[in-house]
């Protein structure tokens, strides 16, 4: 009897020991990158919303906008959560994370501001 049990034990640990999901990983810092900046910029949005909304209707869009972004970039809740989790448990992964939107964040504000002196350029 206590061979079966300790087989039984072995089995249960294998099985549960093997088990791979893709939420296991966390997020590749190009891919975690994109979807901070989204959910950063739903934000913005949800804010300028909600300043405006005197009844308080919208108060959990917010969570809404979230699971869209979720939903963009292929990805669960879970699995961003987790992936944040990791990055906020080794700093130096953070760092470079935090880094990349920062220089994210600057392209893509240079980029606005270089359009719009093209299109000030062309109405003078």
């Amino acid at each position: 009897m206590r061979k079966i049990a300790w087989m039984m034990f072995i089995v249960c640990l294998a099985t549960t020991g093997c088990r791979h999901n893709a939420d296991d990983k966390p997020l590749p810092i190009p891919t975690m990158k994109l979807v901070m900046w989204d959910m950063m910029k739903a934000d913005e949005w949800y804010l300028s919303i909600i300043s405006k909304d005197s009844t308080g209707k919208k108060r959990k869009d917010n969570i809404r906008l979230y699971e869209q972004v979720f939903s963009i970039h292929g990805i669960t809740r879970t699995h961003f959560y987790n992936s944040y989790k990791y990055y906020e448990a080794h700093p130096v992964q953070m760092k470079i994370l935090i880094d990349s939107i920062d220089q994210f964040s600057v392209r893509e504000r240079n980029l606005l501001f270089e359009n719009n002196d093209h299109g000030q350029a062309k109405a003078r």
